[in-house]
């Protein structure tokens, strides 16, 4: 009797799984279908919006010629050209592997040696405690440690947000196919922050470059920096707030040499596209540069983010010099649901003097998929291709490394599919793991502990500095109706300036003479050597101006 009723359960249950399964399959599709329709929606706006931009009589005079000196080519409008530009990480395929704890008793450890044999493939090598990896999780602002000790006591909350109410559809569907950063939007989006200081926030987890700089084997060092490229989207997990866009000249400093040791300097040296530049230098041994570009669409469902532009980092004992790029952030639900980010794509850390290489693979997020969210793995190989290092974790919590003691091929398990490779792995460690969020961030537009301090004044600095600017303070001390206004003022004087450069480069087209149009301040284009890409690079002088109090080149843009 109760064999038979077990078997009805089991068949009822049975019945009633494919029933559901096939109304999951259902809603999955037209979903599918609903972004699809939403997306073609898109695209047709915007290529009848191109349409009549192109028109006979509305077509709008530019300079196409090259001026001299100049970051951009200088137009009469921002240029449309990319409008429906799709831009993809430069590697498509990260390679595929499966890990295996490797037999402790076969792969004891020593405990009088170090890592710097690491990338020997020695499995003795990996050895905890008298290894950089030690005090690989320590956190900079632990007071414990002596060469963290702050000189100044820095803010650690700021006015909470006020809750103002907003029609965000009627904002949104206006800007279908278009640019974000050629949208004018109100603070209600935005974060007290500029981009420039958001920048500056990568580099929360430096101490990860300053334990960096004591390993002796390379592929060691990859790991470090591998992780440190991964801190940097920890703290974008809830902040769904735009930055505010720099104007161009605007610049920012992070003078912590004598509490954190080193220093960074930030400018906007491009409008239309917004690019920055940025330089790091720390005196702990390593320097940090970047000219980073936003390219952004909205596509009705959801904002893609593509920062462009590559990162450099170089070791100065070692002359390691890194190189590597940053991923896809997408911003989903933004016309109804809950905000959430999301960061995807692929991650090739390249070592320009070793040839050691990382890749990074972050895996998008899916409803359906097992994987844990946010989910980084990647590979740390040598110049002859040979795996050392196996990295995992989340880009929202840690990353661990694990020693690769031994690789093989596995079975391929479908037709027309490499088989994955085997890496039998020693047990992780933590490199980095993600500082708590300061008591009632949620309140503070969850900024971190550095994130609160950024905005803070500081005395000497430049007046074109970030903290200095009156929409951004206002909107941080909750007057969101007066930094709208205010806002509003910024960007239409900075359209003002726009519109003499261009005048005066039409002028000189016409009596044949080179424009130099705008020139950064304190960063100059050079071509890089390691890449040969043209680049924004610190020039030096800004610190020796400020040492002198001698701002009378910076112009007035606030």
């Amino acid at each position: 009797m109760l064999e038979m009723a077990c078997r009805d359960f089991l068949d009822l249950a049975e019945t009633h799984s494919r029933k559901w399964q096939r109304a999951l399959q259902y809603e999955r599709e037209q979903r599918t279908r609903l972004e699809e329709t939403i997306e073609q929606l898109a695209k047709q706006h915007n290529s009848l919006e191109r349409a009549c931009r192109g028109a006979p009589g509305l077509t709008v005079n530019t300079v196409t010629r090259a001026p001299k000196g100049n970051v951009l080519t200088v137009k009469g409008e921002a240029s449309d050209e990319d409008e429906d530009t799709e831009y993809f990480d430069a590697m498509e395929d990260a390679p595929s592997f499966i890990t295996v704890a490797a037999d402790p008793t076969k792969h004891h450890r020593r405990t009088d040696s170090n890592l710097s044999g690491a990338s020997e493939g020695r499995a003795d090598d990996w050895n905890l405690e008298d290894s950089v990896f030690e005090c690989s999780t320590r956190s900079s602002f632990d007071a414990t440690g002596k060469d963290v000790v702050s000189k100044k006591s820095r803010r650690t909350q700021i006015p909470d947000k006020p809750n103002y109410s907003l029609n965000l559809w009627s904002i949104m569907k206006n800007c279908i196919g278009k640019e974000l950063s050629k949208i004018p939007m109100p603070v209600n989006f935005n974060e007290p922050l500029s981009m420039l200081q958001r920048l500056t926030e990568d580099l929360e987890y430096h101490e990860l470059l300053d334990k960096a700089v004591k390993c002796e084997s390379s592929t060691e060092q990859m790991c470090f920096v591998a992780a440190f490229s991964v801190s940097s989207y920890s703290t974008t997990v809830h902040r769904t707030a735009k930055p505010f866009n720099p104007l161009l000249g605007e610049t920012y400093e992070l003078d912590r040499l004598d509490e954190l040791g080193f220093r960074s300097l930030c400018e906007q040296v491009s409008h239309h596209p917004p690019a920055a530049a940025h330089h790091v230098y720390s005196r702990r041994g390593w320097t940090l540069w970047q000219e980073i570009t936003i390219a952004s669409k909205f596509r009705g469902k959801y904002l893609s983010i593509m920062p462009l532009g590559a990162i450099h980092l170089e070791f100065h004992s070692s002359g390691n010099h890194y190189i590597w790029r940053k991923v896809t952030s997408t911003v989903h639900n933004i016309i109804v649901g809950k905000l959430w980010i999301d960061q995807s794509g692929d991650i090739e850390i390249i070592n320009y003097k070793s040839k050691d290489k990382c890749q990074l693979k972050f895996s998008p997020y899916s409803y359906f998929s097992r994987d844990v969210p946010r989910k980084v793995t990647g590979v740390v190989m040598d110049a002859e291709g040979k795996a050392h290092y196996v990295m995992s974790g989340t880009w929202d919590e840690k990353m661990e490394c694990s020693k690769i003691v031994q690789s093989s091929l596995g079975c391929s398990s479908m037709e027309g599919k490499l088989p994955k490779t085997v890496y039998q792995t020693l047990s992780p460690r933590v490199l980095w793991k993600k500082y708590p969020l300061p008591e009632n961030a949620e309140n503070m537009y969850y900024f971190s502990s550095l994130a609160l301090t950024l905005n803070e004044m500081e005395e000497g600095m430049a007046p074109t500095d970030s903290r200095l600017r009156p929409d951004q303070r206002l909107m941080e001390n909750g007057k969101w109706d007066e930094a709208n206004t205010e806002k509003q003022r910024l960007e239409e004087k900075q359209r003002a300036v726009r519109r003499q450069r261009e005048a005066a480069a039409v002028v000189a087209l016409e009596e044949g003479k080179d424009y130099e149009g705008y020139i950064p301040l304190w960063f100059e284009r050079k071509v890089d050597p390691a890449t040969g890409e043209l680049i924004c690079v610190y020039k030096g002088g800004y610190w020796e101006a400020k040492e002198r109090q001698d701002w009378s080149m910076c112009p007035n843009i606030f």
